[in-house]
């Protein structure tokens, strides 16, 4: 009789090395944020700018360095479900802003 180990296929797991240039990318990508806040060196609208700039980057480095998403033919299942997911939360967000700029709209009007 088999067991689950003996079906599962393990994916690919990172080495110490990965996991420490993502851990230093983490740590560089969330400080500069902060420093900005801290500082308020930049004018607003460019901090902003910078901060989710710097949060998108960071979502990139955990999702290829800790969740191991590359273009391999082993994640294409994760990615692909991962892309859908973002696409859904995307058009969920956007388009219930959407809704409430135009009925801000329409009782302003009135």
């Amino acid at each position: 009789m088999a067991s689950a180990h003996d079906t599962h296929h393990e994916g690919s797991h990172g080495s110490v090395k990965s996991y420490m240039i993502g851990f230093v990318l983490s740590i560089i990508l969330t400080a500069i944020p902060f420093a900005l806040a801290m500082t308020a060196s930049l004018p607003k609208n460019l901090t902003v700018l910078i901060i989710v700039a710097m949060a998108v980057i960071q979502v990139v480095v955990h999702l290829v360095y800790f969740l191991h998403m590359d273009r391999s033919k082993e994640q294409r299942n994760n990615v692909s479900t991962f892309l859908f997911t973002v696409l859904v939360i995307a058009l969920l967000v956007g388009l219930s802003l959407w809704i409430m700029f135009n009925i801000h709209i329409e009782m302003m009007a009135k």
